[in-house]
């Protein structure tokens, strides 16, 4: 049996992508994979097995090519790894961990990979890690879905939100989506105001009718990713004038403004100095959402500061596994 040692593998398992990262003593990079969501949440475990499996075999493979022993390629081949970290997500609750713990298990094992020490942690908290750069901080994610995590001076953590698109997810980009249809609906029918997005949304997922949305949204081409994507119509039309766009995206940012100060508030920072990091499409793309946050926080939490992220979340992740063995004999 053929034996190859790699210290740490990392691998940062967002809801849009899966990227990881194999590297050796001297801490270089010698392989990298990179495959697309692996949220079982989202895709269900199959497909998360699938992506997460790609883009490790991919960093597996680029690792060889990159000098390591032709023989290594051979039948019966395995992989030892020291330490294994990986931010994966849809991990925000126990039954979550069985079930990623099970989907990362079963990789390792088609992959021939024996890990000495596995550590599985949601894929947020090794943004916040990557974002912060260590320091005190808030991280607040508003992409397809949202969430809020946070880390003091004392290096404990809390996060807020992120409870998935069928209960929480308040202020992403799914959110902001399903307003839209909601407010569209609500037009048809008098309930609500009429509004551009009637028009922006209807030919966006090829419907002609108000009455085919209804349809649509309870048909096999309904699906997170897409209603996530309705979120850059809202700030067309808002940006137009429209009064109910205007306000989705105010309820946006109300909404990831309580998970903020949620985590603020556990965490004991609101008197403290820390780093604000806001991330993800909303509010990367969105100057509404995003400025509605910072007004209000600056009157919260006086103490803060708006930073860009040091780092992509993957360095948190490769960190986070450093950290640890660093700390072996």
């Amino acid at each position: 049996m053929i034996a190859v040692r790699i210290p740490l593998l990392a691998v940062d398992g967002g809801g849009t992508k899966c990227l990881a990262v194999l590297m050796d003593q001297s801490r270089q990079v010698v392989g990298t994979g990179r495959s697309g969501s692996c949220n079982y949440q989202g895709i269900g475990v199959e497909a998360a097995v699938r992506e997460l499996k790609s883009a490790i075999q991919q960093a597996q493979e680029q690792a060889l090519a990159q000098g390591q022993d032709e023989t290594s390629t051979a039948p019966g081949t395995v992989w030892e790894v020291e330490c294994a970290v990986m931010g994966i997500a849809g991990l925000d609750t126990e039954y979550d961990r069985q079930v990623i713990t099970g989907i990362v298990q079963e990789v390792l094992e088609q992959l021939s990979i024996k890990v000495q020490h596995l550590v599985v942690e949601n894929d947020g908290f090794a943004a916040l890690l990557g974002a912060t750069g260590g320091k005190p901080g808030v991280l607040v994610i508003a992409g397809t879905g949202s969430i809020a995590y946070g880390v003091n001076g004392k290096q404990e953590t809390s996060r807020s939100g992120g409870w998935g698109h069928r209960v929480g997810d308040e202020g992403s980009g799914y959110w902001i989506g399903k307003q839209a249809i909601m407010a569209v609906l609500k037009a048809a029918d008098g309930r609500g105001k009429k509004t551009a997005l009637t028009d922006l949304l209807l030919p966006y997922v090829g419907l002609n009718q108000v009455d085919e949305l209804f349809n649509w949204t309870y048909s096999q081409h309904y699906s997170i990713e897409k209603v996530g994507e309705l979120s850059v119509l809202v700030s067309q039309a808002a940006d137009a004038g429209d009064e109910v766009a205007i306000a989705i995206l105010q309820s946006a940012g109300d909404e990831l403004y309580l998970a903020a100060t949620a985590v603020i508030d556990q965490l004991g920072m609101k008197e403290e100095r820390f780093q604000m990091i806001l991330q993800g499409g909303v509010l990367q793309n969105d100057e509404r959402v995003r400025s509605s946050i910072m007004a209000k926080m600056s009157s919260y939490a006086p103490e803060v500061v708006y930073e860009d992220a040091q780092h992509d979340p993957i360095y948190g992740v490769i960190a986070q596994g450093w950290a640890y063995l660093d700390r072996q004999p």
